[in-house]
């Protein structure tokens, strides 16, 4: 019976240390399942901060004025051709290590237009492809930074 009292009290033992251990580790460690480690997109945030601003479009006056990046991969985007345009949904992605930003329009003649653009930060320049939904056209463009004067 003493032998059986010392096993059990050894396997208590045994329990609460792997216990404590797995509690430090949660401590020092944080959760295995915590958002960062979720996120893929966060492995780019710092690079994403790049792309606030306001950005020209090279073949005319269209502006793209881009506030508020967010790690999980939310923006606010602002479009204007000269008035402002409704953007319904905009967004960004790091991946195949680039920034991947995606703007989607809705308003009059803009049902559903979209850009699907790259940061291209050696060039500091917007590039990538434009939806024209009424006409059901895909174009070339590419955004500029603009800089106040």
């Amino acid at each position: 019976m003493m032998e059986e009292s010392k096993i059990r009290i050894n396997i208590l033992l045994i329990v609460i240390a792997v216990c404590v251990f797995a509690i430090i580790l949660w401590i020092f460690i944080g959760s295995p399942f915590s958002k960062e480690q979720e996120l893929p997109e966060n492995r780019g945030f710092s690079e994403a901060k790049g792309i606030k601003g306001k950005w020209v479009r090279q073949d005319g006056g269209y502006v793209i004025l881009i506030e508020d990046i967010e790690p999980e991969g939310s923006l606010k985007a602002f479009y204007f051709n000269p008035r402002k345009i409704n953007v319904s949904r905009a967004n960004w992605k790091y991946e195949n290590n680039r920034i991947h930003i995606f703007i989607e329009l809705r308003d009059v003649n803009y049902p559903g237009s979209t850009y699907k653009l790259l940061y291209a930060p050696e060039q500091n320049v917007l590039i990538g492809t434009y939806f024209q939904a009424v006409h059901k056209q895909t174009f070339n463009v590419s955004f500029k930074r603009m800089t106040d004067q």
